[in-house]
């Protein structure tokens, strides 16, 4: 059975983006593996610079099923997405996407 990246794209404001990238690591990210849906995860910088200051990243969690996924959604994830929406309110945009692995040195 194939393994599911979920896939969170995130752009934070220049001015909170090192107080953002220390929540995310030592606070969000720990919350959502202690979900036990997810088997690893990624944190990768984005390295494009599109002129207006901010920081993006790809946060990519890889979990065994849709099964682990839906667990996540229906259980986990409306709370996990609250914390960081109030921590910061109108200082990121985020976009989520799903992805199957088809293969990779893992394998």
């Amino acid at each position: 059975m194939p393994k599911i990246v979920y896939n969170v794209t995130v752009k934070i404001l220049d001015e909170i983006h090192i107080d953002w990238l220390q929540w995310m690591q030592e606070v969000h990210i720990p919350d959502v593996m202690n979900t036990g849906c997810f088997l690893s995860y990624q944190m990768n910088k984005i390295l494009h610079d599109d002129g207006d200051g901010g920081h993006s990243y790809a946060i990519q969690y890889i979990c065994q099923s849709h099964q682990d996924l839906n667990t996540y959604q229906a259980n986990f994830a409306k709370q996990l997405q609250a914390q960081h929406t109030n921590r910061y309110k109108d200082k990121y945009v985020a976009f989520r996407t799903l992805m199957e692995i088809v293969s990779s040195s893992n394998d």
